[in-house]
């Protein structure tokens, strides 16, 4: 799973060895990645796992060779999270420099001698068993796959803006970049050219659409994190609320903290969180990173709960800015933010995500269809492109100025945890 972080270690080698292919992820190998994850499996379950397995599949490899029979290989699993660069294809000389020669045998036919496009057709399409236990035809057409959050980004970032006064309107849709966020968070902005961005995995090509890079930041702990900040804190259990959905509660009881919808941000101008409690994916690439709450009081009452989980959620949206400054330095020229994924749902975490990015003057957008996932891969299915009929706009309201000095302190916050860092290393 890309959550496991126990392969740390070996990822730490990977990048030290400083090859060529590192270029592509950023300059470092994260430990969510699948090269480090094989290497783990060789040193740690070699008899029992590495000398048997025939294959390693991304999981969307998986399903399609469960629902098909073929081995072919999606370029988005292969490009994105296992160092594959088409259209020269694998580099030996990395897997001979890391330890694993051995996938060399056969073409790499262990971890993919065949690739194609997204969308692609594969063998006959299902198989009888499979038909059989989805209770579809056999023969049914099954195209090669997109990463969970990729397919949620093809499902927006074609999205029919004509009419609703965005800044990307009568550009390309390079001038998007798609927000998938969920357990994790993936920022996702395509170019015509590759673009090298230290700290951000990319450039990809044809990962997610054909014939265009792919270059994706992201946090590795975002709906996870608000559910261990709020879940894990005292007043957790004093919450009276009776619905299904702690969140809308949090967002109702902050409003009447506030006495009006937009000063809830204000509540958190003496609480401040780093939100790197799983480690840093983007922009700094550094998993030792840990969580930072600067602020807490003495007291624990749901008001409290309250503040705690907002100044998460700004936190996470600097998290955003942060990857946004990296980006558009490399030269990306972003003029809107499309956001989809279960966080997406929650229209406070939407509404801050547009208030802390407000520097650059980008409004933040949802598609009329809440599922953006399923509509990537229906696409992939019907290997066409979809028209959305409505976007759903968050305006920004004037919280430039506040958001500038947060931030300031968000970056204080990593300044300071890695003098400490340092601080601890003396003996």
């Amino acid at each position: 799973m890309w959550m496991d972080h126990r392969a740390a270690e070996q990822a730490d080698r990977i990048t030290n060895t400083g090859h060529r292919v590192l270029s592509r992820v950023g300059g470092v190998m994260s430990q969510e990645m699948q090269p480090p994850k094989l290497l783990w499996l060789k040193e740690n379950l070699k008899d029992s796992c590495w000398d048997k397995a025939a294959h390693f599949f991304d999981l969307p490899d998986f399903l399609s060779w469960k629902a098909t029979g073929s081995t072919t290989r999606s370029l988005c699993t292969l490009v994105c999270k296992w160092t594959y660069c088409p259209p020269g294809g694998w580099d030996p000389s990395f897997w001979i420099s890391v330890g694993l020669e051995d996938l060399l045998e056969n073409n790499f036919s262990k971890i993919g001698s065949e690739t194609c496009s997204p969308g692609s057709p594969l063998a006959g399409g299902l198989t009888p068993q499979a038909a059989a236990d989805l209770g579809l035809n056999p023969g049914t057409a099954v195209g090669a796959s997109l990463i969970d959050a990729h397919a949620g980004g093809l499902g927006v970032i074609g999205a029919d803006v004509q009419g609703f006064d965005l800044p990307c309107e009568g550009w390309p849709i390079t001038s998007r970049m798609v927000i998938v966020c969920g357990t994790s968070t993936c920022h996702m902005a395509i170019s015509e050219q590759p673009r090298f961005v230290p700290g951000v995995w990319g450039p990809y090509l044809s990962a997610m659409v054909p014939d265009l890079w792919l270059n994706e930041g992201g946090q590795s702990a975002t709906g996870r994190l608000i559910d261990h900040i709020v879940k894990g804190h005292a007043a957790f259990a004093q919450v009276p609320f009776t619905g299904t959905n702690i969140y809308s509660y949090l967002n109702s009881h902050l409003a009447q903290m506030a006495g009006s919808p937009p000063a809830v941000d204000l509540l958190g101008s003496s609480l401040h969180v780093w939100p790197d409690f799983h480690g840093n994916r983007s922009p700094l690439a550094d998993p030792t990173l840990k969580g930072m709450v600067i602020g807490l009081p003495l007291s624990q009452t749901v008001d409290d709960l309250a503040r705690l989980y907002l100044a998460t959620l700004q936190a996470l949206a600097l998290g955003t800015r942060h990857i946004l400054d990296s980006v558009k330095e490399a030269g990306c020229d972003i003029r809107t933010l499309f956001l989809c994924g279960g966080l997406s749902k929650n229209l406070l975490f939407v509404q801050i995500q547009a208030n802390a990015t407000g520097m650059w003057s980008l409004p933040v957008v949802l598609p009329d269809q809440s599922e953006a996932v399923l509509v990537g891969a229906a696409i992939l299915g019907a290997c066409a492109s979809q028209d959305y009929e409505a976007i759903e706009v968050h305006f920004l309201f004037s919280f430039h100025s506040f958001y500038d000095r947060k931030y300031k302190v968000f970056l204080q916050l990593f300044s300071h945890q890695r003098e400490y860092q340092a601080l601890m290393k003396h003996r």
